[in-house]
């Protein structure tokens, strides 16, 4: 096992994978990371399908855009939120927040009329945050990827709408990423940070 902060300076964005087959159990470790990530209210609105088979990879190389090394990855997750929640009006994915069991709209409303007329949010206006929620997840999966010794790399130009009629989703799941995962075939140079002094604010 790596230390942390090593995993932190191992990992890049992969485009070159080796044709090695990654086991089941090291997909299931990266799921395991995404699912204990924290999220708003422990909505937990994160949603991955998982794909191994040739035929759709080449589908999801084309929805994005020719992006040919999604297919050239052993394992392809595509990442998701699943927003229904709040097209039902009420937070279904909510389960067990702090001690008062499951929290619906009407608990967020509650906290909503607390603020001042100005900061106010209607729940639809938190979607926004829902993919931040699945974001951190995802960053688990690529921080645990590098943990197992694999690779893998963002995928934010896609096609959505392709993705959804692809798999035949409704419009309440929303493709976050696209996240091709192999064995690195080579390891490219770090990218140039800025340093600690320029992302400071006084």
């Amino acid at each position: 096992m790596l230390a942390f902060d090593e995993i932190i300076r191992r990992r890049r964005s992969i485009r070159k994978f080796k044709a090695d087959t990654v086991a089941q159990e090291h997909v299931e470790a990266i799921i395991e990371a995404a699912r204990l990530a924290p999220s708003g209210c422990n909505m937990q609105p994160w949603r991955f399908k998982i794909v191994r088979d040739n035929t759709t990879k080449h589908k999801l190389v084309q929805a994005c855009y020719g992006q040919e090394f999604i297919a050239k990855a052993p394992v392809v997750i595509v990442c998701c939120a699943d927003i229904g929640s709040y097209n039902t009006g009420t937070l279904s994915a909510v389960t067990d927040y702090g001690r008062n069991g499951p929290v619906e709209e009407n608990a967020l409303r509650k906290i909503f009329n607390k603020m001042a007329p100005a900061d106010r949010l209607e729940p639809s206006s938190l979607i926004p945050g829902v993919l931040i929620n699945v974001a951190i997840a995802i960053e688990h999966m690529v921080l645990k990827a590098v943990d197992l010794g694999l690779g893998s790399c963002w995928v934010r130009l896609l096609d959505e709408h392709s993705i959804r009629s692809m798999f035949a989703w409704g419009p309440d799941l929303c493709v976050v990423a696209v996240l091709p995962i192999g064995y690195p075939d080579g390891t490219p140079p770090a990218k140039e940070r800025l340093p600690l002094d320029r992302i400071l604010l006084d």
